[in-house]
């Protein structure tokens, strides 16, 4: 009898334990965040710019792939082709592929204004981590589909996620800046904010 092999699903904390541990020994753990939220963040919009665009070629509208308005109006930020994770997978293995990650997220900053000052400026490039982590750290979330969930703010788990994770890891009063989700649920329906 031939054994099956069966495909496990990666869940997204998985995905993201994984990226963390592709930053081990060249960034400290409490930077993990910062690096991993610029790509997801990146990956997000991209997705939902994609989806957008899929829409407007369902719809006979391609003469207007390339116009800001019908992005916007459905609260999708426009990206340029330097901007999008397509371009940034592309260029995972480039030995300047920091400098395009800052070049995408200042791209988005500047064309789309109420993101200002929400982006880190030349980040990748600061920190120096080494091409190839970084071209692994892609391809690994590259794995996340940040669409799979329409009610879930991906970000925000994101960042939850790697704050409980490092929070609670890194001992005693370092976890006054985190106050676990079943807490804030707690808290929240005790004090009631309905009106």
């Amino acid at each position: 009898m031939a054994k099956k092999k069966v495909e496990k699903l990666v869940s997204i904390e998985e995905t993201l334990w994984n990226s963390a541990n592709k930053l081990r020994g060249s960034v400290e753990p409490s930077e993990y965040k910062h690096v991993v939220l610029g790509l997801i963040f990146l990956k997000f919009v991209s997705d939902k710019f994609e989806e957008r665009k899929k829409e407007l070629i369902a719809e006979g509208k391609e003469k207007y792939l390339d116009m800001v308005e019908f992005y916007t109006m459905k609260n999708v930020f426009y990206l340029s082709k330097e901007s999008r994770w397509s371009f940034i997978v592309e260029n995972a293995k480039a030995e300047d592929v920091a400098l395009k990650i800052d070049t995408a997220l200042s791209t988005v900053e500047k064309n789309n204004p109420s993101l200002k000052g929400a982006l880190p400026d030349n980040y990748y490039s600061r920190i120096g981590l080494d091409v190839t982590k970084l071209g692994s750290l892609i391809d690994e979330i590259n794995n996340i589909n940040t669409l799979k969930d329409k009610e879930q703010d991906i970000v925000g788990r994101v960042y939850e996620y790697f704050l409980s994770k490092f929070a609670l890891a890194e001992g005693k009063g370092k976890g006054e800046f985190y106050t676990p989700k079943s807490v804030v649920k707690l808290i929240a329906e005790m004090i009631e904010p309905y009106n």
